[in-house]
């Protein structure tokens, strides 16, 4: 933990010095943003109108999972806009339970992740189930080139939660025998890994999930898993929370079952929220359906050439929802800074 918290203080430290802030008054706001483009339109939008509307002086560190959710226990960041809860669940509930931070509702209504074979392979070779992946020959068809011996499953990041919750339904589910886990280093390497597959119209059996802007742009085909149970969920996670902390030596049988498809969520510091009510009052009121998630996401992988603050003012010029979220005079300096 102490490494975590020096390597997250780290980069909070560098990116506060790139963080902008317009009108900084009592308010500050310390944001933590993850390496995938749905949390950082909803960091980019939310720190828009922190700043514009509210006089926030925001920061903004970005990271993977772990380091980013243990520096908001740490008291380190104040707010998430975007929490995959039932990932992260065995380590967020009793920092929860604590009164240290708190659920403020939820982000984007609809989202899944699930384990994914193009089409043309699955309707080839009939595959349906995660169980039709064990076999040799069908392995054979998404060889691993740095271990030809098996196949490759292309998973999460190292630094997601869902690698090692990949990596223990492997071995739960007996895939471990015939597939690599393989990390792609980074969001927009899985992205890359899988459209370039597309365009090579070569066979590819990963790890994603919606929303994303590529959903929309490649044919893949969800394979079945056993239905998702609450126990086996919360077993599972134990399991990955004691491999996260000591190690794939750590592992203990356990059991797995499908990803649930679930709500997404925003976390504030409790202390932060009581500081500031009217800032916590917008961030709970703070939605947007999954249909405009994944619009604003096409706009920032196809027209905003990445730009974040683009397809924020984007959003904001667009849409009118984000208006019932703020009060009439923050609407209009947000406008007006548009």
């Amino acid at each position: 933990m102490k490494f975590l918290k020096k390597l997250v203080l780290s980069a909070f430290f560098a990116s506060s010095l790139l963080a902008t802030s317009a009108n900084a008054g009592d308010c500050k706001a310390r944001l933590g943003d993850f390496d995938w483009s749905s949390a950082n339109i909803h960091t980019a939008i939310s720190q828009f109108i922190l700043e514009k509307g509210y006089g926030c002086e925001v920061s903004v560190t970005k990271g993977s999972t772990t380091p980013i959710m243990a520096a908001h226990y740490d008291k380190q960041l104040d707010v998430i806009t975007e929490v995959w809860y039932d990932n992260i669940i065995a380590n967020y509930e009793p920092h929860e339970k604590a009164g240290t931070i708190k659920n403020i509702g939820v982000n984007t209504p609809d989202s899944q992740q699930a384990f994914y074979v193009d089409k043309a392979t699955a309707d080839k070779y009939n595959l349906k189930s995660v169980m039709d992946m064990k076999d040799p020959k069908i392995a054979a068809l998404f060889k691993d080139p740095e271990d030809p011996s098996k196949g490759r499953m292309t998973s999460c990041i190292s630094g997601w939660t869902c690698y090692t919750v990949n990596l223990v339904k492997q071995k739960e589910y007996g895939l471990d025998a015939f597939y690599t886990n393989f990390d792609p280093g980074s969001g927009g390497a899985l992205d890359a890994a899988i459209a370039g597959a597309f365009a090579k119209k070569k066979p590819i059996f990963t790890y994603y999930w919606a929303p994303t802007g590529l959903m929309g742009k490649v044919d893949l085909v969800r394979l079945t898993e056993p239905k998702f149970d609450a126990d086996c969920w919360n077993n599972m996670s134990a399991v990955v929370e004691d491999i996260k902390a000591n190690g794939p030596d750590a592992y203990k049988k356990s059991c797995a079952c499908e990803y649930r498809d679930m709500a997404l969520t925003k976390s504030v510091l409790t202390d932060w929220a009581k500081a500031h009510p009217a800032e916590t009052a917008f961030l709970e009121k703070y939605t947007i359906p999954t249909a405009v998630v994944n619009k604003m996401l096409a706009f920032y992988e196809d027209e905003s050439d990445g730009d974040m603050e683009l397809t924020a003012k984007e959003f904001l010029k667009t849409e009118s929802m984000w208006k019932s979220w703020v009060p009439a005079d923050v609407a209009s300096k947000v406008t007006a800074a548009l």
